[in-house]
């Protein structure tokens, strides 16, 4: 399995408060997400994570195709971090840390990523022409929704 890593900061002009509110709530990760995405919540969700939270989506990744996707938050410790796990969906191995740091210029979000897709080199091949490109998008568009929503820093 050969293990992918991606990782991304942004310093948002907010407090820590502020920050987890934001993102301990499930509903806010439909409008992070680009609409391209097919992106869609399909279980019921509380308004805050909690460890062992299990959350269902539907995703359109690649040529209009719709995939299941289900994540468990695995670990919390508010309000400076949490981790997502992949249980089903497109990735063999998917967790994606999140991180929140109260500087003197506002909280420095960090997503730090680890993924690996299916099928050995087929699976590789697809990361270099389509799958790296494609979560770049995703975290550039997440980066600019989070400026408008919360400013620049």
């Amino acid at each position: 399995m050969k293990l992918y890593f991606l990782q991304r900061s942004q310093l948002l002009p907010i407090e820590l408060k502020e920050a987890w509110q934001f993102f301990s709530n499930p509903e806010n990760l439909e409008l992070i997400t680009p609409a391209w995405l097919g992106f869609k919540i399909t279980s019921q969700v509380p308004e805050k994570i909690y460890s062992g939270l299990l959350i269902s989506y539907q995703v359109t990744p690649i040529l209009g195709i719709h995939t299941s996707w289900v994540t468990e938050i695995s670990l919390v410790k508010e309000p400076y971090f949490f981790v997502d796990e992949q249980k089903v969906g497109p990735y063999q191995f998917w967790r994606h840390q999140h991180i929140f740091k109260q500087t003197p210029d506002g909280v420095e979000m960090r997503d730090i990523v680890y993924y690996a897709l299916p099928l050995a080199m087929v699976g590789q091949l697809v990361h270099k022409l389509v799958v790296r490109q494609k979560l770049e998008e995703i975290f550039d568009f997440r980066y600019q929704v989070l400026e408008e929503i919360f400013g620049r820093n």
